[in-house]
């Protein structure tokens, strides 16, 4: 039988969680080493917990070495990306953010139709990319509401749930008829009162 699609989310409840993590780290660091050996590489593998517990799995020497080859191979991998950004003067900064900000509103200004002319191929690219940052950032504010007030609404249905509950047992409690046993004599003709009250 094929297994379902797990849904990638964050597992509310702590003890799954916990469990699935467990089980998780386990398969990966399985899965690393049997790379390590069937393909003889070198692997490295850092896991951090929820709770800040550090595990990890070096297949081929100390963690540190294999730290210090990775740092040495993505510096020769690429040699235009500076190791130390100095900090920009304030002057620097103040001018580089007005001409980001004059960027932005001759962009508004071209997607409006208030621009005169065509924006140059360079100023459409920083535009883009602004763009870009700012669906995504957009998006992830839109997920992250909808998300609080999905789980707003299932805590307000697991309320009416109890609730509903609640009254249909006061309900039935109130509603239920009390069986009463049937009086039984010993006479074997009805009981009649003589009196001369009654007499027609």
């Amino acid at each position: 039988m094929a297994r379902g699609k797990v849904q990638l989310k964050r597992i509310e409840n702590p003890v799954h969680r916990q469990v699935t993590f467990c089980k998780r780290r386990a398969g990966l660091l399985k899965k690393a080493k049997e790379l390590s050996v069937l393909c003889d590489a070198e692997v490295g593998v850092v896991i951090f917990s929820s709770h800040g517990k550090l595990y990890e799995l070096t297949t081929k020497g100390t963690m540190q070495g294999l730290i210090e080859r990775y740092m040495k191979s993505t510096r020769g991998a690429q040699p235009d990306a500076p190791i130390e950004t100095p900090p920009l003067d304030a002057n620097e900064e103040i001018t580089m953010l007005k001409q980001e900000i004059e960027i932005l509103q001759k962009g508004l200004r071209y997607m409006f139709g208030g621009g005169a002319g065509t924006m140059p191929l360079e100023e459409l690219v920083v535009l883009e990319k602004h763009l870009e940052i700012w669906i995504r950032n957009i998006r992830s504010t839109k997920v992250n509401i909808m998300c609080q007030e999905i789980q707003l609404l299932r805590n307000k249905e697991e309320m009416m749930k109890v609730a509903n509950k609640y009254l249909q047992d006061k309900i039935e409690e109130y509603t239920a008829v009390p069986d009463f046993a049937p009086i039984t004599t010993n006479f074997s003709y009805p009981l009649t009162i003589q009196n001369e009250i009654f007499q027609c």
